[in-house]
């Protein structure tokens, strides 16, 4: 129970509330100067008198400032830039780990150079003693012990809802193949569940996704788990666990979990158990496959694949429904594979030797699963889309306007693609480069009608280029106001020289507010006409290889399928299925908002670009 100081705080001092936002611009004022920023630069930058930034570097003496103090406070401010981000790469956790090492270094530099320092400030190791103490330090990372691995199983089996316990009953299985519905926490299961395979076996684990970012969800997932229950922070990618010694005081072998996205071709050296995410949605699945089938070769490894439905035309589906074994069989010798719900409900081994499963949304709500209102995910989506999404029904797209065949080809692995210049958790993740930002309001006047969808989209820097989806939202729940300033908060960490935004309705109050400090923000107001031109540019730049989206945002491919063309009296107009008069397929219509800034001949320069430095 909290405290009463805790329910009733003190108020704050009037003086130091008022106080506190001019020292942070000091602070941010000086940390850009020490960059080598113009004062008239650091100025506009933060919009402040320019005497003001002058006054600040005489009184404040940032001229004098030591080169540790300037070294101390940029390396800070990456620090906690790290420290903040929800979820961490590899790479982060290392330069992390850096950066504490870089402070204490500088702190011991600071004592050196200060009254009464001497060398052993500079170098532990001198001082007497230091060298024996090193000797015993213990050497080992990333340790779990037997009784480390125990309480990790004695956690994992105190948190599962019924449809994770059937998976968990499932472990040893050769090959599993499960369908399942969206957010009932699948991910977060394997993760845990190969970590004790790992642990308990002695078997290298492999988890493969559509891309490295995603993969990387399987990692944080692992790492979070086994700070909260051993206390112990996971290092490194490949991530090598030591397991101790066994009763007699013998050393038990690592383990290694790899963590892959398209770049699995490089794995076709590595054994172990092979763990897919989202494998109906995966580009070349058939190549995947025989990379991970020659990874488990071995019959003590398994291969588990676990996914959301796509499309009846997915490489995939074959294996799904028995096809794919049957392909090269005579028709006598033919099997036949049960994939009806009532037949996969529970999960049944078919005549290929596969385990599948499907689970519902409905049969992890009757498994215990309580994390989610069925109600209210009906009125959010449409049908078809609801059956897609949480009945593990597959779509047809033969009639979409973007097909998975014609989709797939913009999903890359942006960890690798985009690395010269794009950091997505920097302050300014795309540097100086230009970006379009694409917006699409809520469907109605109600701030909680559905979700908006805004986006930021690389243009191509040369006529008839690619253009890049750098960074998508979805907003709910937020008045016109809080929309606008969604979008404020987007452009301030780009280089934003175009935004355009559906006015059709809800918009309109948005695109106003907008305007005001983007006075160039297009307005898109919805015809037949309008529409039309939006899809066919879109289907132009597509269908030339020239869109390109992180092969894990499974939403934005889903999006784009859901548009089909629908006759009116008006002519051919194109449109997502709604339900209860909510739209869908918003993220999809704000890229098209961002890519129609291009002219419909793509040789064409996009004339009259802005390139106000407003932010």
């Amino acid at each position: 129970m909290e405290d009463a100081a805790s329910q009733n705080p003190p108020n704050p001092n009037p003086a130091s509330l008022a106080i506190a936002p001019i020292i942070a611009q000091n602070v941010q004022a000086r940390s850009l100067y020490w960059r080598g920023w113009a004062i008239s630069q650091i100025a506009d930058e933060l919009g402040l008198p320019y005497a003001t930034v002058s006054s600040w570097k005489v009184r404040h003496k940032w001229d004098q400032a030591s080169a540790i103090e300037r070294a101390e406070e940029g390396t800070l401010e990456r620090y906690l830039m790290l420290i903040a981000k929800e979820q961490k790469t590899g790479s982060d956790y290392k330069e992390i780990d850096l950066l504490g090492r870089q402070f204490e270094r500088m702190a011991r530099q600071r004592k050196y150079l200060g009254e009464g320092g001497n060398e052993v400030d500079l170098n532990p190791d001198r001082a007497k003693g230091a060298r024996a103490t090193n000797k015993k330090k213990d050497k080992t990372k990333n340790l779990i012990t037997p009784e480390m691995a125990a309480q990790l199983r004695a956690d994992l089996e105190t948190g599962l809802f019924g449809h994770q316990s059937v998976w968990l009953t499932s472990t040893s299985l050769r090959t599993r193949m499960i369908l399942k519905s969206r957010q009932i926490g699948a991910t977060w299961y394997f993760a845990r569940e190969r970590l004790l395979v790992a642990l308990e076996t002695g078997k290298n684990q492999i988890f493969i996704s559509a891309s490295r970012a995603q993969a990387n969800i399987f990692r944080n997932y692992i790492v979070q788990w086994v700070q909260k229950v051993c206390g112990i922070e996971l290092k490194g990618d490949p991530m090598v666990i030591q397991r101790g010694a066994d009763e007699d005081g013998t050393p038990i072998e690592a383990v290694t979990l790899y963590f892959l996205g398209t770049n699995y071709r490089t794995a076709q050296g590595y054994t172990g158990d092979v763990i897919i995410d989202e494998c109906f949605w995966i580009y070349g699945f058939e190549e995947l496959f025989k990379v991970a089938s020659a990874i488990a070769t071995h019959k003590q490894f398994t291969r588990t694949l676990f996914s959301t439905p796509s499309t009846l035309a997915h490489e995939a589906h074959p294996m799904w429904t028995g096809e794919r074994v049957n392909k090269r069989r005579a028709k006598r010798d033919r099997i036949k594979i049960d994939i009806s719900h009532d037949h996969l409900k529970a999960g049944a081994l078919g005549a290929d030797n596969v385990w599948r499963q499907i689970v519902t949304v409905f049969d992890a709500i009757e498994g215990g699963f309580d994390l989610v209102d069925v109600e209210e995910l009906q009125l959010e989506y449409a049908a078809d889309e609801f059956d897609n999404l949480f009945r593990c029904i597959f779509l047809d797209d033969s009639q979409s306007m973007f097909p998975f065949a014609l989709m797939r080809r913009c999903m890359v692995d942006s960890w690798d693609a985009w690395s010269r210049d794009f950091e997505p958790y920097a302050l300014r993740p795309f540097g100086d480069g230009e970006v379009w930002i694409g917006y699409d309001p809520n469907a109605s006047e109600s701030a909680t009608a559905d979700e908006a969808a805004l986006v930021a989209v690389a243009p191509p820097l040369k006529p008839g280029g690619k253009f890049r989806i750098l960074e998508k939202q979805r907003i709910k729940g937020k008045d016109f106001e809080g929309q606008a300033a969604a979008i404020k908060d987007m452009a301030q960490k780009y280089r934003v020289t175009r935004i355009g935004i559906d006015t059709t309705g809800a918009g309109k109050a948005v695109h106003q507010l907008v305007s005001k400090w983007f006075p160039l923000a297009e307005a898109y107001h919805y015809s037949v006409h309008l529409k039309a031109q939006m899809v066919l540019k879109a289907k132009n730049v597509i269908s030339a290889g020239r869109l390109e989206f992180d092969a894990g945002w499974m939403d934005v491919l889903q999006a784009f399928m859901a548009i089909k063309p629908e006759f009116t009296s008006k002519g051919v107009t194109y449109t997502a299925d709604r339900a209860g008069g909510i739209g869908h397929a918003d993220v999809a219509w704000a890229v098209m908002h961002a890519i129609y800034f291009e002219p419909l001949d793509s040789t064409q320069s996009p004339g009259g670009s802005s390139t106000m430095e407003i932010f």
